[in-house]
C-alpha cells in the first residue's frame, strides 16, 4: 500500500489535512507540541488505498527533541513512498528551510502552500507555478481549514508516489557545494542510513549531526575524517562554525527563493489584530484570560445543572422501583442498583458537565486562543522559575493527564521532564473538573468551583517554585507560535467532541458501572467497612465521614468514580443534606491533588521508571493531604 508522510513545521496545518483525508481520527490542535507520537491511518484516494502518516512538527532533520526524533526516524527508517511538505504560506521563507532539507532525502515530494488566506491577509501573493518550477515538484495552494485544495493535494501526492520522481536538491554556494561533493565522493559505496542519500549524509557530516557522525564512524571512517577536514577548511575561510554555515546557506537560499516567487503588498488590519491588542496586552491579558475561563466554567455549570437534575432524578426513580420488585437487601437488587447508579452517574452526572466543557475547550482551541493563553501563563510562570516549555504540558493537563505527561518529551533534560510531569498531573483534567462541577458547583456554588481552579493554579505555582529552589537551573524562554484566529468548523468541533466522549464511554463507563456494582454488593454483604477502614487514616485526618473512604480508593481508577460513589456512599443525590460545605470542598481538594488515575500512573512509569513514578505519587498525595488539612482548618475557624 502507498505510504504518504505529512511533514512540516509546527502549527502548519498537518493534522487538519490528515483529518480531511482520513476522517477526524486525530486531534487537531493550534498548540505546538501536542503531537509527540506520529499518527497513521488508511485513506481512499481516487479509488486507491493509501496509508497517511501525520508526523510531529519539526524545524530540521537534525533533531533537537524527542518529537523531532520521531519525525526523523520515520523519514529515515520507514518505507515512505512520498512526502507532502506542508508550509504556512504566510511564513514562506522560514518554512522553505525545512523543504530544502527534505529535498536531500531523494523522495517524491509535493509542496502544499497552506493558509493561503493568511498570506493574502499579510499582503503576500505567491506564484505557485514559479515556485514549482524552481523546486521541480508540484506546488498546491490550500486553505485546509476550509477544505480548499485538500482533494487536489491528495490526488497529486498519490500521483507523485506512483511516478516515483524525486525533485533535485538545490545547490549551495560554490565552496560549501565543493565540500559536500568531496565528502560524498569519499563516502563512495558505504550505504547511507536507511531512507537517506549519500548527499544528505555528506551535508549532515558537515553539520556534525550526531546520528550521521556515529554512522560514519562505523561505516566510513575515512569519510568522517574528510568531513572534519572540509568543515575545518570552511570554518577557516568563512570564520564561522560549519554547522552554522550550512544553516546559513539554507536560510539564504530560502530567503532568495521566497523573494523571487512572492510579491508583498499592504497587509490588512483585521478584527483579529484588534482583539489581540487586548487579549495579549501585558496588563489586561491575564484578567481577560481569567474572565474567559470563568465564563466557560459558569456556562458549563448552568448547562450541566439544567440537564443533570431531571436525568438523575429519573434514575433514582427507577432504582426505587427495583427495590420494591427485587427486595432492598438482595444481591440481585445490589447488582441492579449498582448498574443503574453507574450508568446514571455517567449519563446524569458526568456527561451533562463533560460535553459542554469539551465543546467550550474545543472552540477555544480551534479559534486559536489556547496558544495565547499559553503565552500569558508562560510570563507568569517564569516569575516563579518554571521552564517556559512546561506551559504546553500544563495546558494539556487541563484536558487529560496522559498526553500532558507524554508531551514532556519536548523538554531538553530529564530533570525538566520529571518536574513538569509532577506539576502537570496536578492540573484538573476533564475527569477531575467533572468532580468539581458535580460536587462543589452544584452543592456549594459555581463561584466556589471557580475558586478551586484558582487554588489549583496557586498550588501548582507554589510547588513549581519549591522544586526550582531545590533543583536550581536556568529557565529558557518558550518559543510559541501564535496562529491567526480561525472560525471554528461546526463539523470539526462536533467530531472532536464526539471522539473524546466516545473515549469516555468506552473506557470510563464500564469502570463506573463495575465499580458501582462492586460497591453495592460490598454494602449488602457488609464488606464495605473493610475498604473504608483502609482509607480511614486519610478520611480521619481530613475530618471526612467514614463512608467516603471507598470513593477515594475507587477514584484512583477513574476520577469520575469518586463523584458517582460519593452519592452512592451517602445514600442520596442530595449530597449537601449529608455533607457540610467544608467536607465537600475538602474532599474535592484532596481528589484534585492526590494519586492520579491508573492510566496516568502507567504512562509515568513508562516514561520515567518505577522509582520516579513512586516519588511523584508520594509527593502529590502528600501535597493533597496538606491542602486538605489547610482546608479543614480554615472551615473550622470560619464555621
Amino acid at each position: 500500500m502507498t505510504r504518504i508522510a505529512l511533514v512540516g513545521q509546527p502549527n502548519c496545518g498537518k493534522s487538519t489535512i490528515f483529518n480531511h483525508w482520513v476522517g477526524v481520527k486525530a486531534h487537531t490542535s493550534n498548540l505546538p507540541g501536542t503531537t509527540v507520537e506520529f499518527l497513521e491511518s488508511d485513506s481512499l484516494i481516487d479509488g486507491r488505498s493509501a496509508t497517511i502518516i501525520d508526523l510531529p512538527g519539526t524545524y530540521s532533520l537534525t533533531s533537537l527533541d524527542e518529537a523531532e526524533v520521531e519525525t526523523r526516524n520515520v523519514l529515515l527508517g520507514a518505507s515512505v513512498d512520498a512526502i507532502v511538505n506542508i508550509l504556512d504560506a504566510s511564513l514562506l521563507s522560514r518554512s522553505l528551510e525545512l523543504t530544502l532539507e527534505l529535498l536531500e532525502l531523494g523522495r517524491p515530494m509535493v509542496l502544499c502552500l497552506n493558509m493561503e488566506d493568511e498570506a493574502k491577509r499579510k499582503g503576500i501573493t505567491i506564484d505557485a507555478g514559479a515556485l514549482a518550477q524552481v523546486l521541480g515538484m508540484p506546488v498546491i495552494p490550500a486553505i485546509a481549514r476550509r477544505g480548499v485544495g485538500v482533494r487536489v493535494l491528495a490526488s497529486t501526492a498519490l500521483e507523485a508516489a506512483t511516478a516515483r520522481l524525486a525533485p533535485r536538491p538545490i545547490a549551495f554556494g560554490a565552496d560549501v557545494e565543493r565540500a559536500v561533493r568531496r565528502i560524498e565522493d569519499v563516502l563512495g559505496d558505504a550505504s547511507p542510513p536507511p531512507g537517506s542519500s549519500a548527499r544528505l549524509a555528506a551535508i549532515k557530516l558537515l553539520e556534525k549531526d550526531p546520528l550521521f557522525v556515529e554512522w560514519a564512524a562505523d561505516h566510513s571512517p575515512r569519510g568522517l575524517t574528510v568531513a572534519a577536514a572540509c568543515a575545518a577548511d570552511l570554518e577557516q575561510i568563512r570564520g564561522s562554525d560549519s554547522t552554522s554555515l550550512v544553516a546559513a546557506e539554507r536560510h539564504a537560499r530560502a530567503m532568495q527563493m521566497a523573494e523571487d516567487v512572492s510579491t508583498v503588498g499592504r497587509p490588512t488590519v483585521t478584527w483579529g489584530d484588534r482583539i489581540d491588542a487586548a487579549l495579549m496586552h501585558p496588563i489586561l491579558g491575564l484578567p481577560l484570560l481569567a474572565a474567559i475561563i470563568y465564563a466557560l466554567f459558569a456556562s458549563v455549570f448552568e448547562v450541566g445543572a439544567l440537564v443533570e437534575r431531571p436525568l438523575f432524578a429519573l434514575f433514582e426513580g427507577w432504582t426505587a422501583s427495583l427495590a420494591g420488585i427485587l427486595g432492598a437487601q438482595s444481591i440481585a437488587f445490589a447488582a441492579a442498583r449498582g448498574t443503574l447508579l453507574g450508568v446514571g452517574g455517567a449519563v446524569g452526572l458526568i456527561l451533562p458537565y463533560l460535553v459542554p466543557f469539551l465543546i467550550g475547550m474545543t472552540i477555544l482551541e480551534d479559534i486559536g486562543y489556547l496558544p495565547r493563553a499559553g503565552y500569558l501563563i508562560d510570563g507568569l510562570m517564569h516569575r516563579i522559575g518554571l521552564h517556559g516549555k512546561s506551559v504546553i504540558s500544563l495546558i494539556l493537563g487541563y484536558g487529560c493527564s496522559v498526553p500532558a505527561v507524554m508531551a514532556t518529551r519536548i523538554l531538553d533534560s530529564r530533570r525538566d521532564r520529571v518536574v513538569t510531569a509532577a506539576l502537570a498531573v496536578m492540573a484538573p483534567c476533564v475527569a477531575r473538573s467533572t468532580v468539581i462541577f458535580g460536587l462543589v458547583g452544584i452543592f456549594v456554588g459555581p463561584q466556589w468551583a471557580f475558586g478551586l481552579f484558582i487554588v489549583n493554579l496557586i498550588v501548582i505555582a507554589g510547588a513549581g517554585k519549591l522544586l526550582m529552589v531545590l533543583l536550581p537551573t536556568p529557565t529558557p524562554g518558550l518559543l510559541l507560535e501564535i496562529p491567526s484566529y480561525k472560525t471554528p468548523s461546526v463539523r470539526t468541533v462536533a467530531a472532536t467532541v464526539w471522539l473524546r466522549v466516545r473515549d469516555f464511554l468506552k473506557t470510563a463507563v464500564p469502570l463506573l458501572v463495575l465499580g458501582s456494582i462492586v460497591m453495592s454488593v460490598l454494602e449488602v454483604v457488609g464488606a464495605d467497612t473493610v475498604l473504608n477502614w483502609i482509607a480511614r487514616p486519610v478520611t480521619w485526618a481530613l475530618g471526612l465521614p467514614f463512608v467516603l473512604g471507598i470513593p477515594l480508593l475507587f477514584g484512583i481508577f477513574r476520577k469520575e468514580l469518586a463523584l458517582v460513589m460519593v452519592i452512592q456512599a451517602v445514600g442520596t443525590a442530595q449530597v449537601a443534606a449529608v455533607l457540610s460545605r467544608g467536607e465537600i470542598v475538602t474532599f474535592t481538594l484532596f481528589v484534585l491533588f492526590y494519586i492520579p488515575c491508573i492510566a496516568t500512573i502507567a504512562v509515568l512509569r513508562r516514561e520515567f521508571g518505577s522509582r520516579t513514578t513512586l516519588a511523584v505519587l508520594g509527593s502529590t498525595t502528600t501535597l493533597a493531604l496538606l491542602v486538605g488539612l489547610l482546608s479543614r482548618g480554615l472551615f473550622a475557624l470560619t464555621g
